[in-house]
């Protein structure tokens, strides 16, 4: 089982939370098309600005939209200005009012889409797919990272017949669904036809229960817990 499905797929709800978060209703379908069109548009206007992962959460007039960066300076350009201009973007694609926020990626080597990324770049600029790999690997596990794995697939250096090669470092447990791996796949464009890039990325495990929600650090809305609710009761007296 794990080792067919999408290592994030498979842990949604578990360790891992929704690229979307909101509540569809009739419209479920149109907000489909929606976020797809934004996830479209930002990656193709942001091409350059080393973008992991876009969260979208929507309120009744409001969408807003979190983008994890290696560059933010990139994105929100002198005094905000880039930002602003990708509000209007986004408000004439949509018609609705957007608000982004931007969230820096500490460690890019740790995230598998920066990684998969820059490996097809690489091979892009004819350099050594085998060459790539390691060098991306070595600096994932000088990261911290437990484990990585690459598969590279296509026609490698040319050949004719297509053919698979996969790299691994450390472990990479798809089964245990504690085990935080992140997973993408990337494509490289060369002159003798597309590569594909996969990279699985374990991070560690998770014990206990773990936030969902893609804006680490803010505050949660809503009253207590039933257990904090619990742990704030008065105890008891003993009748006699």
């Amino acid at each position: 089982m794990g080792q067919k499905t999408n290592p994030i797929g498979n842990r949604l709800g578990i360790i891992r939370g929704w690229d979307s978060n909101w509540f569809g209703g009739k419209n479920y379908g149109d907000r489909i098309a929606e976020d797809y069109k934004i996830r479209r548009y930002l990656e193709a206007r942001l091409s350059k600005g080393g973008i992991s992962r876009i969260f979208i959460e929507r309120t009744l007039k409001l969408v807003t939209v979190t983008i994890t960066t290696a560059r933010p300076g990139l994105i929100i350009g002198k005094g905000g200005q880039e930002v602003d201009k990708l509000k209007e973007e986004l408000k004439k694609l949509t018609g609705k009012d957007i608000q982004i926020n931007i969230f820096e990626i500490k460690r890019p080597e740790l995230d598998a889409v920066l990684v998969a990324d820059s490996i097809a770049k690489q091979i892009e600029n004819r350099i050594s797919y085998r060459r790539a790999v390691k060098m991306a690997m070595a600096s994932t596990m000088r990261m911290g990272a437990e484990g990585i794995k690459v598969q590279i697939s296509g026609r490698l250096n040319g050949a004719e017949m297509a053919r698979s090669e996969s790299f691994k470092e450390g472990r990479i447990p798809l089964s245990t669904f504690r085990a935080d791996i992140d997973y993408h796949i990337g494509e490289a464009l060369t002159q003798y036809g597309k590569l594909g890039v996969k990279v699985w990325i374990m991070k560690g495990e998770v014990y206990g229960k773990r936030d969902l929600s893609p804006l680490v650090g803010q505050p949660k809305k809503g009253g207590p817990s039933r257990g904090d609710r619990d742990n704030n009761r008065r105890p008891s007296r003993d009748k006699k």
